[in-house]
């Protein structure tokens, strides 16, 4: 198990698992049990996570991993598996390509841990923004290839969108959200993300972020730091995206979850298909509330134990700083699979 401290994280983080047999991605029921009754959830992360190399380990060490990576560069019509292996970095970023990238690998993992652990019983899930899709495709809410489909389009509409505005993001840390609310209505920005206690992202125009940046101590926010990011994630400027995702989403069949989801926007578990259609599309331009997703996964659905699945630990960290001592276990890599427990 690895633990790590806070970062800042943005998207630009079932009964049923994936398996796969003869190429083909099959969903299978959750009819198994966990070691000392833990209750588990998955959670995936968000665009920011990627990095080269991502995946390469578990490809070449689990045959299940790499027959996804394999099924994604067939369904993609373009190299996923090479530019997550081998970048370069430049390209990974770009946010049509890591966004599915993510996908893959969270996929991938969540494949290496089932033949780790078992069939092992999921209490619930949750992804961080681009995540919450990962999270979908591990319920069965739909395949493999419709969800990669979906973040394919998603990390375009978004990156087009970014490439037609100038848009950025902030941190504002020791800070509740009111106060945040009330700094963003006063420089016309948006709430992005409520990652855990005291930790808030804004998102908006360039000029606007750095205007309250430059007002937050008046606010009492502790430290106001703007971030490195390719738009304004999160925000009414991702306008476009959510008009064209919501006309995708509409012609896309949505199952019922084999097992909870929570929605990143309303922070409880989805079920109907109009309410998966319609949380999955505002959150392009709504807060991500993650902070409130952890604690439906703990307090409402029951779950005891998170399994973090993609690269690196940023999701741990959140979580521990939402419930202080929950149990995560953080599997992106070989080395993380060789160790792994819950």
């Amino acid at each position: 198990m690895r633990w790590t401290a806070f970062s800042v994280h943005n998207d630009f983080a079932r009964p049923e698992s994936f398996f796969v047999c003869h190429g083909a991605t099959h969903p299978v029921t959750n009819c198994g049990s966990n070691p000392m009754g833990n209750k588990i959830a998955l959670v995936f992360p968000g665009q920011g996570a990627q990095g080269v190399g991502m995946g390469k380990g578990l490809a070449a060490a689990y045959p299940a991993a790499a027959d996804l990576f394999r099924q994604a560069d067939e369904i993609l019509g373009w190299p996923l598996s090479k530019i997550c292996w081998e970048g370069p970095e430049e390209e990974l970023t770009k946010t049509s390509v890591c966004q599915p990238a993510l996908y893959v690998h969270g996929l991938a993992a969540l494949a290496v841990a089932r033949e780790k652990l078992g069939d092992f019983t999921v209490t619930g899930a949750a992804g961080l923004s681009l995540g919450e899709f990962t999270a979908h495709a591990a319920a069965g809410t739909f395949d493999f290839a419709t969800g990669l489909r979906l973040v394919a389009q998603r990390g375009q509409f978004m990156q087009e969108a970014c490439e037609a505005t100038w848009g950025g993001m902030a941190a504002m840390i020791g800070v509740d959200e009111n106060i945040v609310r009330d700094l963003a209505a006063q420089t016309d920005i948006d709430v992005a993300n409520i990652n855990s206690p005291g930790q808030i992202v804004v998102s908006g125009e360039v000029t606007k972020i750095a205007a309250a940046v430059g007002l937050a101590k008046d606010y009492g926010i502790r430290k106001a730091v703007e971030l490195k990011v390719a738009g304004a994630f999160h925000s009414r400027l991702m306008q476009p995206a959510y008009d064209k995702l919501g006309d995708v989403l509409a012609a896309t069949e949505i199952r019922t979850p084999a097992f909870p989801v929570v929605c990143n926007v309303e922070g409880r578990a989805v079920s109907e298909a109009d309410d998966i259609r319609r949380t999955l599309v505002e959150q392009v331009t709504g807060s991500v509330r993650w902070a409130d997703c952890v604690t439906c996964l703990i307090d409402e659905i029951g779950c005891d134990t998170f399994l973090e699945l993609g690269p690196g630990t940023t999701l741990a960290g959140m979580i521990s700083r939402i419930r202080k001592g929950t149990p995560v276990a953080s599997l992106g890599s070989a080395e993380d699979a060789a160790k792994l427990e819950l």
